[in-house]
């Protein structure tokens, strides 16, 4: 009975391991994933920019402040968004 026991948990153990083991696949995934996520977000600040830039051009105080702040999010966000040329 000891060695059966002994089996099981051998097998248990083994199976965690594969389990919390990430392979390298799996890490090159979620990397792509955050990319994308962080792009997209990019993208989403430059609209903003540009919509608040043109109500700025018009004299609101308020535009110019939310310009200013996604303009300076863009940049703090730049450096993590790789460059590919085309």
């Amino acid at each position: 009975m000891p060695v059966r026991g002994t089996s099981k948990a051998v097998e248990a153990g083994s199976t965690l391991v594969d389990v919390a083991t990430v392979s390298q696949s799996e890490r090159d995934q979620k990397r792509g994933q955050d990319i994308r996520r962080r792009e997209e977000r990019l993208g989403e600040l430059d609209r903003e920019y540009r919509k608040q830039s043109r109500r700025c051009a018009d004299g609101s105080e308020d535009a110019c402040r939310k310009r200013d702040a996604a303009y300076a999010e863009m940049h703090q966000l730049m450096p993590s968004v790789p460059y590919e040329p085309r």
